[in-house]
């Protein structure tokens, strides 16, 4: 039972840590409306089962083993988050609280962004992977490996669902909108900041 406890602390701790996931949920939150947060939000959730299946499988073993491997997951996922950072650094459109929800990319865009997001980055595949290192036994089921990564999806759908409720309210988004170009850029610079975090380490040790 004590196990359970620490299992649930610890994912809930490193769900809402701030990270690229927090930044693209704001963003889509505030600039479009709740609908579109909800949705990267779910996107995000399903982006982690892909670091749940190759970590159950065991290909996770081979990417952490193998530095090469592991470096080009790590430069395709820094580079998605440069190529987000920039999108929002570039981004020149200047949308008012009435046109914001009426310009909202489609549902499956936003979703697809969320998914994206969460599933090329590698931090996200070392927390999976040093999570079921820690609670998940090699004569496990399948069924309750997969039943923690359920809970794992579940926990990042909840709190990103409960933070594009909170940037979307009608008051906050009219604020966030009239400075949205000095907001644009702040999120593209962190998520830039982001991805160099990702690759710096990782170089260093190479």
């Amino acid at each position: 039972m004590n196990e359970l406890f620490v299992m649930i602390a610890i994912t809930m701790l490193a769900v809402i840590s701030p990270g690229p996931d927090f930044a693209m949920v704001t963003r889509y939150s505030y600039a479009f409306g709740r609908q579109s947060g909800l949705m990267a939000a779910l996107g995000i959730a399903c982006g982690v089962q892909v670091h749940v299946f190759y970590t159950v499988f065991g290909v996770a073993v081979i990417i952490t083993q193998s530095p090469l491997l592991f470096m080009a997951m790590k430069l395709l996922g820094a580079g998605y988050l440069v190529y987000l950072g920039i999108k929002s650094i570039t981004n020149t459109a200047v949308l008012t609280f009435a046109e914001a929800s009426g310009s909202a990319p489609t549902s499956w865009a936003v979703f697809r962004s969320g998914f994206l997001t969460n599933a090329l980055n590698p931090k996200t595949m070392l927390f999976v992977v040093a999570a079921y290192s820690q609670f998940v036994q090699a004569g496990s089921s399948l069924a309750s490996n997969f039943a923690y990564g359920l809970f794992m999806s579940l926990a990042h759908w909840v709190w990103f669902s409960l933070v594009a409720l909170f940037f979307s309210t009608d008051r906050l988004r009219r604020r966030m909108l009239e400075k949205q170009r000095i907001i644009d850029r702040v999120i593209g610079t962190a998520l830039i900041g982001l991805a160099a975090c990702l690759l710096i380490p990782g170089i260093g040790q190479s």
